[in-house]
């Protein structure tokens, strides 16, 4: 693989650009490999690079019923931060931050990280106990987080305001270090990266069963034949109930859409990310311009990845109270994705009951901003057996009775 750097674009400049490689192969699958990773988003590139990179294991495949990125990685807010209160949650999500801070260097691909800060508001009494709770936990866990009053509310965010007749910014819970990312180049990046290995990615390949030999995974059956494999990674969002059905076993997880639209483009006006969990809202502006705007998930289970307009007119006329300046401002498109929620609105990354089998899923509305932690982890439980940043994160808590209550820290997930 050629590295990107200046010096080449100018090179392919003189000479038309006729040079760029592809960024990825497409290779045909093979009848075997020693692990594959259903799901070519985020988390499952993800995984499979820091199988490669970490453990040294590169005989993977990577299958994707769609084309790579196409589902919630290419359709969410890209808001990326770990102020949240349990410990688990902060160390996985920490640990994504800290590697989205160097991800372009790895990768060698610009992921257009930009660590603008991301704050969120408290506009009730409750919610300054909340966060003002979760700022101590955030500094026992080394996640560097602070509570802001109004005025450096104003400071940092010119263009809201705080003196709204129902819900009145009171303070917020502000991460300097939280930010964005560019959706789309973070799962480019990676499978850029995981080709470059020898990692097959092999797109618009739908797996319609799950093999097995006894209680060990043997390999899946696709649209492009049988594959087999040692072990099997399934890291499908929304559809993880689909395909742990298929090997034999229940989630306790629901898949509903969540919804986001954007604005039309704009001159800078907000240099920072806001959420304003009360009214269920919050709000960014791209690199071109858009005010990238997302709201709560949809009250029922479904499977859609559209939008819908009570939902809009519900997620914009709750931000124009905060932000009056969006109630003349036209919508360019708006989507939605369909994410998987657990009851305690923390996801799972686990061993399951079919030997050699794992599954990563149910991040609900949180799962782009850990893309690099949820990788690393996963691909060290598939490894090793084991991993410390995902130990607290098994399917069989619920049974337990270990839940990671994260309905608060996590937003509009609750």
């Amino acid at each position: 693989m050629k590295r990107y750097s200046a010096f080449a674009v100018a090179r392919e400049a003189l000479r038309f650009h006729s040079g760029w490689e592809r960024a990825w192969r497409n290779p045909e699958p093979k009848k075997k490999y020693g692990v594959i990773i259903i799901g070519a988003g985020g988390h499952g590139l993800a995984t499979a690079y820091y199988l490669g990179r970490n453990f040294g294991i590169k005989n993977v495949a990577v299958i994707e019923k769609g084309w790579l990125g196409g589902g919630n990685t290419g359709r969410n807010t890209t808001i990326i931060r770990s102020n949240y209160l349990q410990d688990p949650s902060a160390a996985i999500y920490e640990k994504a931050r800290g590697l989205y801070e160097t991800l372009s260097q790895d990768l060698n691909f610009n992921v257009m990280f930009s660590p603008r800060g991301v704050m969120m508001l408290a506009q009730t009494q409750h919610e300054i106990r909340g966060y003002q709770r979760t700022a101590h936990a955030n500094a026992l866990q080394g996640v560097v987080t602070e509570f802001i009053l109004p005025k450096r509310v104003k400071e940092l965010c010119p263009i809201i305001n705080l003196d709204g007749p129902r819900y009145p910014v009171l303070g917020a819970l502000w991460q300097p270090r939280g930010g964005t990312a560019r959706h789309d180049a973070v799962a480019w990046g990676y499978a850029r990266a995981c080709s470059d290995m020898g990692m097959d990615i092999i797109q618009k390949c739908e797996v319609t069963a799950v093999h097995q030999k006894d209680g060990k995974v043997s390999g899946v059956e696709t649209t492009k034949g049988t594959i087999e494999c040692d072990k099997l990674g399934i890291v499908v969002a929304g559809h993880s109930g689909v395909l742990a059905d298929m090997a034999g076993f229940r989630l306790p997880v629901e898949s509903v859409a969540l919804q986001a639209l954007v604005s039309e483009p704009i001159k800078p006006c907000m240099d920072v990310v806001v959420m304003a969990n009360t009214v269920h809202g919050y709000m960014s502006q791209s690199d071109k311009g858009e005010m990238v705007i997302g709201g709560g998930a949809d009250g029922y289970n479904n499977y859609t990845q559209r939008g819908s307009f009570h939902h809009v007119e519900e997620t914009v006329r709750a931000l124009v109270e905060t932000f009056p300046m969006i109630s003349r401002l036209k919508m360019l498109r708006w989507w939605g994705g369909i994410v998987d929620m657990t009851g305690d609105r923390s996801p799972i990354l686990s061993k399951t009951p079919l030997e050699n089998c794992f599954i990563n899923c149910g991040w609900g509305t949180g799962g782009f901003k850990a893309i690099p932690g949820s990788g690393w982890g996963m691909a060290e439980l598939m490894a090793k057996g084991f991993s410390p940043l995902t130990d607290e994160f098994s399917m069989w808590r619920f049974k337990e009775g270990k839940f990671i209550d994260e309905s608060v820290a996590a937003g509009v997930a609750h």
